[in-house]
């Protein structure tokens, strides 16, 4: 028996684990478009709003909340921590009302009036921000489709090239569905965070394929589990910085924890298509070229 015999038998019934769990997201995002005529939560940013930053650390957030959840029901509301102490600095809040009206409101809460040493206000028409929203749905469609042509001039094979695509799409479909069911709505951020997720699942798909591929010595399954090690220490590297950095950032910044929960994410979801999906695609595709030559 060889030291990879247990892999020759299974790969394939691997492969239908991320299948499976594709298939269900996919059905997920489909039922959630039909619900909310997008596939995603998205925050004032994407669809136009207010957003008022109170530099107050005495203030109670969640009576704040309370008091103004009733009049407007898609209010959202986080704390501003020190980065240092973890203390409350102040609070950020976002609504779909204009300012006119939201205001005014927040002033009777928190009872005094609002300025420009204690407060900043942001406004952004409705228009504006959906247009934004196109044009980063729009440069995330291009990234997939220019890194899909890239891949197709480097292999120039049709299952090996579809494989990394397959396994850059299904991160990013199998993360949008943990991010709607976490309920965190989408900033721009967010969206340039899914940009940055097809580059790293580009990078491991792309060794393992030219080492599979490209690559003569030794067999293929030694070249796939050489491969293996080499990616495994590549993503489990970014998962943990990213994840470092999440703990110390967390509570301070909500731009950057956005963007790094997206990461962690889908780095977690690359490990699952590109060693279990990708790689099963590969070495069947490997066999059966070796097997008719």
């Amino acid at each position: 028996m060889t030291e990879h015999a247990w892999y020759d038998k299974s790969y394939k019934f691997l492969l239908l684990i991320p299948i499976i769990i594709l298939l269900v997201c996919v059905a997920y995002l489909w039922s959630f478009q039909n619900q909310h005529g997008d596939i995603i939560y998205k925050d004032v940013s994407l669809t136009g709003g207010t957003t008022i930053t109170v530099f107050d650390s005495s203030s109670d957030i969640a009576a704040i909340k309370s008091q103004l959840f009733e009049q407007f029901p898609d209010l959202m509301i986080r704390k501003i921590s020190d980065f240092r102490t973890g203390g409350q600095r102040g609070f950020l809040l976002e609504t779909k009302a204009g300012v006119n009206e939201i205001k005014p409101a927040l002033e009777s809460a928190l009872g005094y009036s609002l300025t420009q040493e204690n407060s900043s206000t942001e406004f952004s028409g409705e228009t504006l921000s959906q247009g934004f929203y196109h044009q980063l749905r729009t440069a995330v469609l291009l990234a997939l489709i220019f890194m899909a042509i890239v891949v197709f001039l480097i292999f120039r094979t049709f299952i090996p090239s579809t494989a990394v695509v397959f396994a850059a799409l299904s991160d990013i479909i199998m993360t949008l569905t943990v991010i709607n069911l976490m309920g965190m709505p989408l900033s721009t951020a967010g969206v340039v965070a899914f940009l940055l997720l097809i580059g790293y699942s580009v990078d491991t798909d792309i060794l393992l394929t030219t080492r599979i591929l490209k690559k003569k010595e030794g067999s293929i399954n030694e070249r796939l589990f050489g491969a293996l090690k080499t990616g495994l220490m590549m993503t489990l590297t970014s998962i943990v910085a990213i994840s470092v950095s999440l703990f110390i950032i967390y509570g301070s910044s909500d731009v950057l924890r956005q963007m790094f929960t997206i990461l962690l994410i889908g780095l977690g979801f690359d490990l699952l298509n590109t060693w279990l999906a990708n790689a099963s695609i590969l070495k069947w595709y490997a066999e059966s070229r070796e097997a008719s030559i």
